[in-house]
């Protein structure tokens, strides 16, 4: 029986495909879910049709992501964070805070899930950090955390001095 494959199936083919698969296979697996159609003359050219839609709206999107993936390549990103015992942060900077830093400085919104980092920085120092905008377009980006100064802790504690003493 042929039908076309509407969605993207491992092992047998791409969206749009006309494939040869057994009756069974098609009528109690791909047909009830949803994953393609029998190949009639007018499913092809509706299928045809929405791919090439598909197609132009991707291009254009592509192109916005190629023009946003220019403005972030190369951009440095400071972090500043309270130091912890052993050159440790006290918490750590995540792709969460990364992306929210990143979107305030270009003006567009970057989505956590697109940072690509294994694991939360927990250390000083300077990192290269992708942002993965398609499979193929990955702009890096410098991520360079600093400690935060002495004199704003010590400013903290004078004022933590003083509220005891009103207190008092």
């Amino acid at each position: 029986m042929k039908v076309v494959l509407l969605e993207d199936l491992p092992g047998k083919g791409k969206a749009g495909e006309i494939k040869e698969v057994s009756k069974g296979y098609a009528r109690n697996f791909l047909l009830p879910r949803g994953l393609a159609l029998v190949a009639t003359p007018t499913v092809m050219k509706q299928v045809e049709s929405s791919l090439e839609r598909e197609k132009l709206e991707e291009s254009i999107d592509r192109d916005k992501l190629v023009e946003l993936a220019q403005q972030i390549e190369g951009k440095e990103i400071r972090f500043r964070a309270r130091m912890g015992a052993g050159e440790r942060l006290f918490g750590s900077i995540t792709a969460a805070d990364i992306a929210e830093e990143l979107s305030r400085v270009i003006g567009s919104v970057i989505d956590k899930k697109k940072i690509d980092i294994e694991k939360p920085f927990r250390q000083t120092g300077s990192y290269e950090v992708a942002v993965k905008l398609a499979s193929d377009i990955k702009p890096q980006i410098t991520v360079v955390i600093e400690e935060e100064e002495e004199k704003e802790t010590e400013k903290k504690k004078e004022k933590r001095k003083k509220k005891e003493e009103e207190k008092d």
